[in-house]
């Protein structure tokens, strides 16, 4: 359910235009005809998104926003105006809000960005607070596991939440790594200034530089207008950055001279804008590898990796797995109208016989499929999806099955995430095994035949959990 404040001397068209888009009961949306009605109604029940005119019968929109901004940072304010106040919104924009629409209000638009503040909203606002036992809790936020990995998280949480530095977060793909972050973010003093996060591998390489810094209209074809960039956007929070690793190396240098100096341009300007931004970075890959290999800024890895916090995959975590399996049965349980509440012995023990590749996001998704299927109070075996549920061991290297068509079909539900790092993980694990077999366990000619660092290869070996039981040393090759 949203709750939505519409604060516009717009009585008749606006309104109902907000309406149609989200309609009772599902929706709550409260009216305000001036700006001091609207703080009013702020104050005393703080909505999720806030639509605000610019032009308002008792004082300027911007200065509602101003007061709406010490009110709560954290509630998005979208901007509702004539072309010809663009400027006055760009210039709330500069100040922290979220975005600006034009009247008469497209209702698709509408929807989408109203729709997109929410998950941000949502974000800054569900706790993400630690469990001391799986029942302490059942929100979305909570971090569950006691295994001795994710102790040593939680106190470098507790250690680097109050300092104005950067983090980075490192660990495999689904292993928790936004939930981390918005647990420094909650637990450090911007707390009640926005938090916004933003995966650098979801978005085009081209669009990436414009979503972070904005860009000046006609900095490139379709660039119609100014657009205010996250930078800009979260001033005085927190910038959340997944998969940083992915982001292009020339971009990197504009990220490392914000973290520098909080100042950067808008793309196709000249103008220097000043901020005031918490980085928070997480990546699956080894920057540390990946500098030395020219494939990211050395001085940039330096700069985040001043405080790094590593997770752990699922596979390493020991106990947590039955604490986490009955976490979410119950979570997805309540979500989904079922009324399971206990985990049947043997569907225990064929999760806790898989490794998990994709971590903690696999296990939600095989749990959901699980309980969509399931009746009764327990889960059962049969109400498992099919998974490649193979005991946890050193796998000799011709033991691996590659069944690649096989695991793509198993994954393709709508609930699906990462499927193409699942993937890549899968092949990485047939491909390395096989080439391992091939030159006898020598990793040095296994490296130069994958045409990888011999580093690069190491890291890999380790994340995919594969051991070699005699590695031929480089001067033996010959």
């Amino acid at each position: 359910m949203a709750h939505l404040l519409l604060i516009d001397d717009d009585t008749a068209l606006i309104p109902e235009q907000v309406r149609q888009a989200f309609p009772a009961p599902e929706n709550q949306v409260e009216i305000a005809g001036a700006g001091a009605e609207g703080l009013a109604r702020a104050r005393a029940a703080p909505p999720d998104v806030i639509l605000l005119d610019l032009r308002l019968p008792d004082q300027s929109g911007l200065d509602v926003f101003l007061e709406l901004r010490q009110l709560d940072a954290r509630i998005p304010v979208i901007f509702i105006t004539m072309t010809t106040g663009a400027d006055s919104a760009i210039e709330a924009m500069k100040q922290g809000a979220f975005d600006y629409l034009f009247k008469p209000l497209d209702l698709r638009q509408l929807k989408a960005v109203v729709g997109e503040a929410l998950k941000v909203a949502r974000r800054m606002r569900e706790p993400a607070v630690i469990a001391e036992t799986a029942t302490d809790s059942d929100g979305e936020g909570v971090i569950v596991g006691n295994c001795p990995a994710m102790r040593e998280v939680y106190k470098a949480v507790g250690r680097v939440a109050s300092q104005n530095v950067p983090v980075l977060i490192a660990g495999e793909s689904g292993t928790g790594k936004e939930l981390v972050a918005r647990a420094i973010y909650q637990h450090g003093p911007r707390a009640r200034a926005p938090f916004l996060a933003l995966n650098c591998a979801a978005i085009p390489e081209a669009l990436l530089e414009s979503e972070l810094f904005g860009h000046e209209k006609g900095a490139f074809t379709g660039a119609d207008r100014r657009r205010i960039g996250k930078f800009e956007q979260v001033n005085g929070g927190t910038l959340f950055l997944d998969e940083l690793g992915d982001m292009p190396l020339a971009l990197q240098a504009k990220i490392l001279r914000l973290i520098q100096d909080q100042q950067f341009e808008r793309v196709g300007g000249a103008e220097t804008i000043r901020t005031d931004v918490r980085l928070i970075a997480a990546t699956h890959r080894d920057l540390k590898v990946w500098s030395a290999e020219g494939k990211f800024r050395a001085d940039l890895y330096y700069r985040l990796s001043v405080f790094t916090i590593t997770l752990p995959p699922l596979r390493e975590r020991g106990d947590d797995l039955p604490e986490l399996i009955a976490h979410y049965v119950r979570r997805f349980s309540r979500e989904l109208g079922r009324e399971v509440s206990s985990v049947d012995p043997e569907s225990m023990q064929r999760l806790r016989n898989y490794d998990w590749p994709g971590n903690v996001r696999e296990l939600q998704s095989v749990l959901k499929q699980a309980l969509l299927r399931a009746s009764g109070k327990s889960l059962l075996p049969s109400f498992l999806p099919d998974f490649d549920a193979r005991p946890i061991k050193e796998p000799a290297p011709g033991n691996v099955d590659l069944d690649l068509q096989a695991f793509i079909q198993q994954r393709l539900t709508p609930d699906a995430h990462d499927l193409y790092a699942l993937a890549h993980a899968r092949l990485d694990r047939y491909l390395l095994a096989q080439t391992l077999e091939f030159t006898g366990g020598n990793q040095h000619r296994a490296a130069r035949l994958l045409g990888l660092a011999r580093q690069t290869l190491r890291v890999k070996l380790r994340e995919l959990g594969l051991r070699v039981g005699h590695t031929i040393g480089a001067d033996e090759d010959e």
